[in-house]
């Protein structure tokens, strides 16, 4: 059966496809720890149309085969892991824009478009999508559709769903839908576009979505300031909020994030300072200008010892470049890097990086800590070596204690990394009883042989 599979569907995308071991050992990691056996695909392969996916789709229900999605393969949690008898429907030779409506502030793309190659495109016509993924070089789409990502803009400009209006959608029998309209505002019928956005490919196959666009802000002005101590930095984001400034970007730093990114790229941080807050304001010139004064008021009142400020786009752009490479700078440090992303409320911050800190000490593993303040949204990035069997076992227990500590304190397990493989035995802790049991519920519904993405998120 599997060999009349195989046949069958090399036909349906001849020009791309994989089944040969070696080359489909890649397709067997994501950027999660790799705790599990390593299961290898029956085959990848490289769709470039809607009409191919929902053959592919046919097909696998047809031969009881899974479907796991994939792109970039960047993802924290173990969703893009091949589970048994699956293969890998891989998006990137999708990744047209299709059309950019400028007029109606629209755009129309498919899944495998990279977000900064969008925002490149739209730059053109001075047009601009908000949602901010870490790394905008390979952050696509359809990855950012499926996690519900949101990034540092989060809080001014919410979150990947709060951008998406219409999504075409293959279901689980091969049947395209269209989710909503090319429109800003409908309420007609159930929100289906909300309900496949943050589905992690667990209940279709997004093809293709269409995305809001603002006009692109004039300028923007970068802050990094410098304090003492977590709770002087955590304040200084409470005076920022209550002031009624919404800046574009208001993320935490902690020193050791800072020393890592000064030890393997160099860029003039001042990692004499327990943490630091980087704050972007966006608007017209005059506006930035008139918020700047009130923004170095408030820093100044909030004990802030050493206040930088960009002068240009260049400028901008490094202190940009200075914020993304903390992941790669922590990896030079141990051969694994586990970056998680708990939320919680921001009265809860300064207590739970604390805590997170103590962890790292408790358990003897190297621990920094980021985070998007403005929304609760904290990254503690673990390094270590899953070779050492102790670190292995003290980072399970870490992260049992991590997620209990986010919970109990009004927080949850993910703000947009998801839940994958490696955060589901904790979502009875996270999702009461009967809403966890809607969930599957919908889950039989839209996908009852349950081929797409097994064993992920629920």
């Amino acid at each position: 059966m599997t060999k009349e599979f195989l046949k069958e569907l090399k036909k349906i995308c001849p020009s791309g496809f994989i089944d040969k071991k070696e080359e489909l050992l890649v397709y067997s990691f994501d950027t999660s720890e790799n705790l599990e056996i390593i299961i290898l695909p029956l085959a990848a392969v490289f769709p470039k149309t809607a009409l191919e996916v929902s053959a592919i789709v046919k097909l696998a229900l047809k031969h009881g085969v899974s479907i796991v999605p994939r792109l970039k393969g960047t993802n924290h949690c173990g969703g893009t892991k091949p589970t048994e008898n699956s293969i890998v429907v891989n998006f990137s030779k999708m990744d047209k824009i299709i059309n950019i409506d400028k007029e109606n502030l629209i755009v129309e793309v498919e899944p495998g478009v990279v977000i900064g190659d969008l925002n490149k495109e739209l730059d053109k016509l001075n047009l601009f999508f908000p949602p901010d993924p870490s790394n905008l070089a390979v952050s696509t789409i359809g990855g950012a559709i499926a996690l519900c990502s949101g990034g540092p803009r989060t809080f001014k400009y919410g979150n990947t769903k709060d951008w998406v209006i219409n999504l075409s959608v293959v279901l689980s029998d091969g049947s395209i839908i269209e989710t909503g309209k090319n429109i800003a505002k409908n309420v007609t019928g159930y929100n289906l576009t909300s309900l496949f956005t943050g589905s992690e490919g667990t209940l279709g196959l997004i093809v293709k979505a269409t995305l809001k666009l603002i006009p692109k802000p004039q300028t923007r002005l970068l802050t990094l300031c410098y304090f003492d101590s977590l709770k002087e930095a955590a304040q200084g984001a409470k005076n920022i909020i209550q002031s009624g400034l919404i800046p574009s970007t208001l993320d935490l730093i902690d020193k050791t994030t800072m020393c890592t990114i000064e030890k393997f790229n160099p860029s003039n941080l001042c990692t004499d300072f327990e943490a630091a807050l980087l704050i972007e304001l966006d608007g017209f010139f005059e506006c930035i200008q008139y918020e700047n004064k009130i923004l170095e008021k408030i820093l100044i009142e909030s004990n802030a010892k050493k206040i930088i400020q960009t002068k240009n786009e260049l400028e901008n752009e490094n202190i940009w470049k200075t914020r993304r490479s903390a992941f790669s700078a922590l990896a030079q440090l141990k051969p694994s890097v586990v970056t998680e992303d708990i939320v919680v409320p921001k009265s809860k911050i300064v207590e739970t990086v604390e805590f997170i800190q103590e962890l790292g000490k408790k358990y003897n593993i190297i621990t920094a800590v980021m985070g998007h303040i403005g929304d609760g949204n904290i990254h503690p990035n673990f390094a270590l070596d899953f070779n050492d069997v102790i670190e292995t076992e003290n980072f399970k227990k870490l992260k049992d204690e991590l997620f209990n500590f986010a919970i109990k304190n009004e927080g949850t397990l993910s703000a947009e990394h998801g839940i994958g493989l490696t955060k589901k035995k904790y979502l009875p802790l996270a999702i009461e009883k009967n809403a966890l049991e809607l969930m599957q519920k919908i889950k039989i519904l839209l996908d009852k042989n349950n081929i797409f993405n097994p064993k992920k998120s629920l």
